[in-house]
């Protein structure tokens, strides 16, 4: 594919509370075994792009260690690879990262040097798949300046106001876009995935740094609607963002749907992730388990329901767990009951503990108790 890709992964949300306060958004366990960033790097390995970009800054040392090898996603090559960019003091500059646009700026040089003649920006919050390839191909019908790829969300989404909202015309031209407006207008919504020209980002990018414009959303695709030529793809197949704690759990528990997980899991091209070395799944005598996903090196001695556990997770006897997630390396004692939760990872959630939340307010659990073990010296 004759572009290269950009993944923003630096940013935070206040509307997943607890649940970023040791990690990236895009590093957040998704679908058993998978992290955010996963579905946009994969999409963009499957794509044929060459050479990706992830741009990294809030507490990214969860995120950084996860993208320590390219090779999960088969960037471990000779010509173009996988990029970590993160914010640098230079002799010009001592600021991080003060919005997407800006993290372009910083790193325009590297823009600069390369010589595919498109740039394909995604966010790293996004579950979905996508062949780039279409989306370029309609950006080069069109004679775009700017592609969006866009969603239309259901009448009752009450999340359209976290999004970009799009205004598109019969020829699927955008003729108005407002950023998380009070009231939408349109249920068409920017999934936070673009296509435009290098060299024309370049010189946007400059644009905005003159004027001391750091966001790429307000200051390029809101400023220039009415100038550019910006287009909009309809995306049809399955799409989720998880940058909210309600938009997190109900995208794990879309993967319990079958049809969700043949999507993502057994049609057309495949989802990677790194891979760890752990024992598959164990059900002692005594457990039982209704529609959940269980991932590797889990132990499971009581009920589970309608839930999601991720690696590492041992449930003792006599737990209730019924439509919860439950993040890496938990310990759940025994006689525990576990409702409408999600358990931050590296928990230990002592024995005849019960947590209990509703289906509209979703429990975040995180427990700070301590772990111990026997070391015998013989």
């Amino acid at each position: 594919m004759r572009a290269i890709g950009i993944i923003l992964a630096g940013g935070n949300s206040k509307r997943m509370k607890e649940l970023s306060s040791k990690r990236a958004i895009s590093a957040m366990p998704v679908g058993g075994s998978f992290r955010s960033i996963d579905f946009p790097l994969s999409n963009m390995s499957n794509s044929g792009i060459k050479k990706v970009v992830v741009f990294t800054q809030y507490n990214s040392r969860s995120l950084n260690e996860h993208l320590s090898s390219s090779k999960w996603w088969d960037f471990g090559r000779k010509q173009g690879g996988l990029y970590v960019f993160t914010p640098t003091i230079t002799a010009e500059n001592s600021d991080w990262y003060r919005g997407t646009a800006d993290a372009l700026y910083q790193n325009i040089n590297f823009l600069k040097s390369l010589h595919e003649p498109y740039v394909v920006i995604c966010a790293g919050d996004g579950v979905y798949k996508l062949d780039y390839n279409k989306v370029l191909e309609y950006h080069i019908e069109k004679k775009a300046d700017i592609t969006i790829v866009s969603k239309r969300m259901n009448d009752e989404d009450d999340d359209i106001r976290r999004f970009g909202v799009l205004r598109i015309d019969d020829d699927g031209r955008v003729s108005d876009f407002e950023e998380k407006p009070m009231l939408a207008q349109s249920n068409n919504i920017s999934c936070g995935i673009y296509v435009i020209r290098r060299r024309q980002l370049i010189e946007l990018i400059e644009k905005c740094a003159e004027e001391d414009r750091y966001d790429f959303v307000t200051d390029i695709l809101i400023r220039y609607k009415n100038i550019k030529r910006i287009y909009a793809y309809k995306l049809e197949s399955y799409w989720s963002n998880i940058a909210s704690v309600n938009s997190y759990y109900r995208t794990n528990m879309d993967f319990l749907k079958k049809d969700v997980r043949d999507f993502f899991y057994r049609s057309g091209s495949a989802i990677y992730s790194k891979i760890d070395d752990l024992p598959p799944a164990k059900y002692n005598p005594g457990a039982e388990v209704k529609n959940a996903l269980v991932s590797s090196g889990c132990i499971i001695n009581g009920y589970v329901e309608n839930s999601v556990l991720f690696k590492k997770v041992y449930v003792g006897n006599n737990c209730s767990i019924k439509n919860s997630v439950i993040l890496n390396d938990v310990y759940i004692g025994d006689n525990c009951v576990i409702e409408n939760c999600i358990v931050e990872s590296r928990d230990t959630i002592k024995a005849n503990t019960h947590h209990e939340g509703t289906p509209e307010s979703i429990k975040i659990v995180i427990e700070k108790n301590e772990r111990y073990t026997l070391i015998y010296n013989f």
